[in-house]
């Protein structure tokens, strides 16, 4: 019978950068060397989760998959934010259960951890500061037992490295800088001849850098929800025949100042337009809360540009009362893009009523879509969070959803040229 043991060894990975800390352990007959682990991650509804971990065991030799169960590891994390709360507690410090260990196609070792909706993740929100931010995640991997490798030989491994974080959905953007400074991710689809569709997609306010702390990460945007994943997916693709994805990020907020921000998300939409196989006639914004604000404020200032638009619990009345609109009546009945806003009747965060409402009662041949909460695969998010049906097509008219009714619109005409500043 095998010596009961426990291997234990942990590596700090945090916003990008990784560092190594490993305890080596006295190496014994059976034991061998380090192994690296990396943070298999998952963006559902409710925000970035680490999933899995993968193991590379691969190079050990073919292990015996029967040697593996759900106790054979221990995982243990502590996650913190990267910079100042306030005083907030926006992390946490837990036991992650393991619920299967197994193989992958390489032979690596996958461990399995328990998850789902409302369970901590990647990301801490700072009330203070309204911000999401990416947790510096500690990892300590425990070993409780030995595997075993085809031949029957026992392994034991003296210590664990933690590596990146790997989410296949957010890495398929890629990172830019605008010539104006501003951020954003971009997903490019399969290559192919012709011109494709951009999808533009505005995040809402806590996804947005927090300047002050030297905070601009162009990640949350893709980690905090799935706003913008939900158009790179594979049915989102077919549907749009192949679309650009772009997400820029604000250094603030879209509804400190839209009508500075505008043009630098415009400029990116007309680098991509240069450099891109983009079809002008089909450019499309969509967002959420304050994204959904600044999709308005786009179609507002730039009349031309757009095919639709699909503003989600955005704001257009003032943000305390007595305060001017953000977009006012006039300026919301002269928009003439076509316009599906999305809401729901529960939302405490931005009043359904004076604002989606009342903007789908002034802007001409707009289509309204009002939930009475937010529930989806049976977990009920937040009142706010109705962008989760628009990353999953559920909003529907006539027959028709939003993602089809999206890609059926093209602007008529030579667009580029009647783009300001062509």
């Amino acid at each position: 019978m095998d010596k009961v043991f426990s291997r234990r060894a942990v590596l700090v990975s945090g916003a990008g950068l990784t560092a190594g800390l490993a305890l080596p352990g006295v190496a014994r007959a059976g034991e061998t060397g380090s192994v690296g682990f990396v943070l298999d991650a998952e963006t559902l509804d409710g925000g970035e989760q680490v999933t899995s971990l993968t193991l590379d065991t691969a190079r050990f030799g073919p292990i015996d998959p029967a040697s593996l169960t759900a106790g054979t590891f221990s995982v243990h994390v502590k996650a913190a934010s990267p910079i100042d709360t306030g005083g907030q507690d926006v992390g946490y410090d837990l036991d992650r259960p393991v619920t299967a260990a197994r193989l992958d196609r390489r032979g690596n070792i996958v461990l399995d951890l328990a998850h789902g909706e409302g369970q901590p993740g990647t990301l801490g929100y700072i009330t203070s500061k309204s911000r999401n931010v990416r947790l510096d995640l500690r990892y300590t991997l425990t070993q409780n037992a030995p595997v075993r490798l085809r031949h029957d030989r026992p392994v034991t491994f003296t210590r664990f490295r933690q590596g990146r974080l790997v989410n296949p959905e957010v890495d398929a953007f890629g990172y830019h800088t605008s010539r104006s400074g501003m951020k954003y991710r971009l997903y490019s689809p399969t290559p192919r001849h012709g011109r494709r569709p951009l999808i533009v997609w505005l995040h809402g306010g806590g996804e947005g850098a927090s300047l002050p702390d030297g905070y601009y990460d162009n990640e949350t945007t893709l980690r905090a929800n799935r706003g913008a994943l939900g158009f790179a997916t594979p049915e989102a693709q077919k549907i749009f025949g192949g679309a650009y994805v772009v997400a820029p990020q604000c250094t603030a907020a879209w509804m400190d100042d839209g009508p500075r921000f505008a043009p630098l998300i415009h400029e990116i939409i007309r680098d991509l337009l240069r450099t891109r196989a983009v079809d002008p006639a089909r450019v499309y914004v969509a967002g959420c809360s304050n994204g959904g604000y600044m999709s308005l404020e786009m179609t507002r200032l730039y009349p031309v540009t757009f095919a639709a638009s699909v503003p989600i619990c955005g704001v257009v009345e003032g943000r305390k009362d007595g305060d001017p609109p953000l977009i006012p009546d006039a300026a919301l009945a002269a928009i003439s893009t076509p316009t599906w806003l999305v809401a729901s009747r529960d939302d405490d965060t931005v009043d359904p009523q004076a604002n989606t409402v009342h903007a789908h009662e002034l802007i001409a041949g707009s289509e309204l879509t009002l939930y009475d909460h937010v529930v989806w695969n049976g977990h009920q998010f937040p009142g706010h969070w109705s962008w989760i049906y628009v990353a999953r097509n559920d909003p529907s008219t006539r027959g028709t959803h939003v993602w089809q009714w999206m890609a059926e619109k093209q602007r008529a005409g030579d667009t580029i040229s009647a783009m300001p500043g062509s």
